[in-house]
């Protein structure tokens, strides 16, 4: 049985703030690296063993990584890090309070923004605080910084990294971790399980809950998938009928 687990980095600082995050760098709350040592745990419960990781360019999500495998006792796991994976670019909304936000604008409006898939917040100016064309991470990566991503965006660079490196593992029976973040897990969990437009408006993913996916006879499409702490499990689409 090959087995793939999603796992939400644990709660970030902006998350407690109640902040659009995006691609700030913040880091863990004491909360959130309980999170992921729990998530850790969790996975040393599912049986087998685990052959790689991949995670995101950003802390929050390298530190769950972290700390999970070493509750796991698999820190010598190999990790693939890559921006890909990176949270959905929130754009001009990047800092804001999500509150305030919605006191200013409007409930509706930002609910547009925040879970509408095909449309993204405004763009971040070029002099905006939080704009991360700049940090050397991405210089050296030689990639454009989007100035703000739709759940579509997000997901139109998260399925060339799962087509080229995620999907190959799973077919050669490889058991993978994926550390990352709200957005670009909720774009896997699209693909994974054909989800529509409209539907996957309302697929959560809880902070340091893994999601496991099972697969049979090296296969990518699922056959079973469940969260593994069943106290914060939210609801999942149905899994497509094969053939």
């Amino acid at each position: 049985m090959t087995r793939l687990a999603l796992v939400r980095h644990g709660q970030s600082q902006w998350n407690l703030d109640n902040r659009f995050t995006g691609w700030v760098d913040v880091d863990l709350t004491e909360k959130g690296s309980a999170e992921a040592k729990k998530a850790g745990a969790l996975l040393q419960t599912v049986g087998g063993e685990f052959d790689a990781c991949h995670t995101s360019v950003q802390k929050r999500a390298i530190r769950t990584l972290w700390i999970m495998l070493d509750e796991m006792d698999h820190m010598w796991l190999p990790v693939t890090r890559s921006w890909r994976l990176n949270e959905r670019h929130y754009g001009a909304l990047t800092g804001l309070n999500k509150k305030e936000t919605a006191e200013k604008h409007g409930a509706e409006q930002v609910k547009v923004w925040r879970r509408s898939y095909a449309t993204p917040p405004p763009p971040m100016a070029p002099d905006n605080p939080y704009n991360m064309a700049n940090d050397p991470c991405y210089r050296m990566l030689g990639i454009d910084v989007p100035v703000a991503e739709s759940l579509q965006l997000t997901l139109e660079r998260v399925a060339p990294y799962f087509e080229a490196e995620i999907a190959p593992q799973l077919k050669l029976g490889k058991s993978l971790i994926i550390a990352a973040h709200g957005n670009s897990l909720r774009a896997l969990v699209k693909l994974l399980l054909n989800v529509s437009d409209d539907d996957i408006l309302h697929v959560e993913i809880p902070t340091g809950n893994p999601l496991l996916f099972e697969f049979e006879d090296r296969s990518i499409q699922p056959t079973t998938a469940h969260y593994l702490d069943t106290e914060r499990a939210q609801p999942l689409p149905p899994i497509p009928v094969a053939g």
